[in-house]
């Protein structure tokens, strides 16, 4: 028996239910895995309401961290016991569940569990920003929005490891104290400065190389002010909503900027592209470069008031559900 989460309608967080479940053996190519801790991510709040709809009913979360306790036929390389972690099939809500093998992140002895529930999609989103899709380098200067959040945070320490002038923007002096200790060489508190015009002051007018922007909405118009001449806007997430309506004459007018909009499964999509990047994650991570510091814990059972707490913005950090 599993206690897993459901929706069968998107809406707020009241909509997150429990039921009691009866697993079937694993099928074919499958493991079933006990969950002993489950990441949580603002996909799945743009999934609850309906931004990122899904296919009702259906689980939440992607993410998290557990033990094989039984395996399909047709399954090598993994064994009962082992610890894993799982990034991708929907459903990580859950005490326990079947997922496909080959979906499985096999985690190194050094990585903890509830560290692995906070950094592998967010380490992985981090990995595939910087490095696979605005390749920054040394010597760039980037801005990150919401820099004391979970990706942001990893950010600023991922970009001060290979060499980036990294500007952090933050919205209260306990996050400002949060990017500074993570690495950022500038912090801006956007409630308190225009946050294009200090990145002009703090680079001399030139802007900044690349800006990754986990926001959205709120934030498209500093972005776009934000960006030196010729330079990247990552824009990755929808916190304040989503980015609509964007008339490409704007790119030129602001000096023939490049945008993105990308998603880490469209660069995790191979077994070969999940193992090189989770690779680097580990690496990071053993070097100090990336601290996945979990600034809060909820009792599985209580993630619609994690949900709550993330979308009012009084999370830092990760946040980790614990079955």
């Amino acid at each position: 028996m599993a206690r897993v989460a459901r929706i069968e309608e998107h809406g707020g967080p009241e909509v997150i239910k429990w039921v009691d479940v009866d697993l079937p053996d694993p099928g074919p190519g499958e493991v079933r895995i006990k969950a002993t801790a489950v990441g949580l991510n603002f996909i799945e709040v743009y999934q609850r309401t309906g931004l990122y709809p899904l296919q009702l009913p259906s689980g939440l979360g992607g993410e998290g961290a557990g033990v094989i306790e039984a395996i399909g036929a047709g399954v090598t390389g993994v064994a009962v016991g082992d610890r894993v972690g799982t990034f991708g099939p929907i459903g990580s809500y859950a005490t326990a569940r079947n997922v496909p093998a080959d979906a499985l992140i096999p985690l190194p002895d050094d990585i903890d569990d509830r560290t692995a529930a906070a950094i592998l999609l967010k380490g992985g989103t981090t990995e595939f920003l910087i490095e696979r899709c605005a390749h920054v380098r040394a010597g760039q200067t980037v801005l990150v929005h919401a820099a004391a959040g979970g990706v942001g945070h990893l950010a600023v320490g991922w970009l001060k490891a290979i060499g980036a002038t990294v500007i952090g923007t933050v919205g209260s002096a306990d996050k400002a104290e949060r990017a500074r200790r993570a690495g950022a060489d500038h912090v801006i508190r956007y409630k308190e400065h225009d946050i294009a015009e200090r990145v002009k002051e703090i680079t001399g007018g030139k802007g900044c190389d690349v800006v990754l922007d986990g926001v959205g909405k709120a934030t498209w118009e500093a972005s776009l002010q934000s960006a030196a001449r010729r330079g990247l806007i990552v824009s990755y997430g929808n916190a304040s909503g989503p980015v609509t309506g964007v008339g490409l004459g704007a790119l030129s007018n602001h000096g023939s900027l490049f945008v993105t909009r990308p998603t880490m499964f469209h660069y995790y999509a191979t077994a070969a592209e999940r193992k090189a990047g989770f690779d680097r994650v580990f690496a990071m991570l053993r070097r100090g470069a990336i601290k996945p510091e979990i600034g809060q814990t909820f009792a599985l059972e209580d993630a619609a008031d994690a949900h709550r707490a993330l979308e009012a913005g009084k999370t830092e950090g990760a946040t980790v559900l614990l079955p």
